[in-house]
């Protein structure tokens, strides 16, 4: 039980220390727009129901997701990244400059859309809603030249002054494999550690430090089928970390879990925190790709950071909507989890 006791200690310790970090992210920034409808009726033009308007709220999704997620860990956070001129690129700004995010890397274009996904969710009063439909708005093209030199320029000035680069690839064109390899460019990136969660081209990714990806982006980068064949799973993990070079590799499993891959050390599983009643997995990737981060620039192992990546992610899961977990929360639920394994 002791050992159990110093380790819950040395992962407090960890998430103590987040203040002390400062974490650049060069990211897509999405705004994840929610609005409420009450069922009213069934539609005689089409079988259809219609929602009376109740409530409507925009919050940051995608990579500005990982971004609030590092600021509620108490982690220094410094956006890299592309708005469009219009209400949910404000609506995003807002809600970084209310959690003390500094803007200055953030650009705003006219020329630009802000990704936008609205989920429309029906439900009757005093219920949480079911979602019914999502409508995605995305830029026609990728940031322009102009807005890809100043994304690396401001990826380049800020990761000279934190302790990780964290690269939130989303496909919409402000993280790709080239900007990295831009700012890598005469010692940009010079011994920060660099964090990737990519969405459908990791392997096209070089210079990771450690990644976060889901099984099914696995088998989409491997074109293979994991299923449930558990030394596939193994063995596609290796393959990943071995290809990309990886000091540590993160595979979530949704409610199976996770496996770690430290370099040169077997792959750890470690089963999922809290119930597998879950509320709602919208941006839990963005949770643990932002724990997971933190706890390496702190200095923890592959395994600890996967463990409060863990935590992080089994607490956010019960939240509805794109949520957060908080340095608070974290701390309370390693407390929890080390005063149930006493009393066992």
């Amino acid at each position: 039980m002791m050992t159990k006791h110093k380790e819950t200690d040395r992962l407090h310790k960890i998430v103590e220390s987040f203040p002390k970090l400062t974490v650049t992210v060069l990211a897509d920034l999405v705004a994840d727009e929610f609005v409420f409808g009450e069922i009213s009726r069934v539609s005689r033009e089409a079988p259809v129901l219609i929602l009376k308007h109740r409530d409507r709220k925009i919050v940051p999704g995608g990579g500005a997701n990982a971004i609030y997620n590092l600021a509620d860990l108490g982690v220094n956070v410094l956006p890299v990244g592309v708005v469009g001129d219009d209400e949910p690129g404000r609506l995003l700004l807002r809600a970084f400059r209310h959690k003390r995010i500094p803007v200055s890397g953030v650009l705003k274009d006219k020329s630009y859309t802000t990704v936008t996904k609205t989920r429309i969710l029906a439900g009757f009063p005093h219920t949480a809603g079911q979602q019914v439909v999502r409508l995605d708005r995305e830029p026609s093209e990728d940031p322009n030249s102009h807005l890809r030199r100043e994304l690396v320029l401001a990826a380049r000035e800020y990761t000279r002054a934190s302790d990780a680069l964290l690269v939130s690839d989303y496909g919409y064109g402000a993280a790709t494999p080239t900007l990295l390899n831009v700012i890598r460019e005469k010692r940009g990136l010079d011994k920060v550690p660099v964090m990737l969660d990519s969405r459908y081209r990791m392997l096209e990714f070089s210079g990771v430090t450690a990644a976060t990806p889901n099984e099914s982006e696995i088998e989409a980068a491997l074109g293979i089928r994991i299923g449930n064949n558990h030394d596939r799973l193994l063995a596609a993990g290796d393959q990943i970390a071995g290809e990309m070079d990886l000091e540590s590799l993160l595979i979530t499993r949704g409610k199976d879990g996770m496996v770690v891959f430290p370099r040169r050390h077997k792959p750890i599983e470690i089963p999922i925190y809290g119930s597998d009643q879950v509320a709602d997995v919208t941006g839990a990737g963005d949770t643990v790709i932002a724990t997971f981060t933190a706890a390496l620039a702190a200095g923890a192992t592959s395994e600890e950071a996967a463990h409060l990546a863990n935590y992080a992610g089994g607490i956010v899961v019960m939240k509805r909507g794109t949520a957060t977990v908080s340095q608070q929360e974290l701390l309370e639920a390693l407390d929890k989890s080390s005063a149930t394994t006493k009393n066992n």
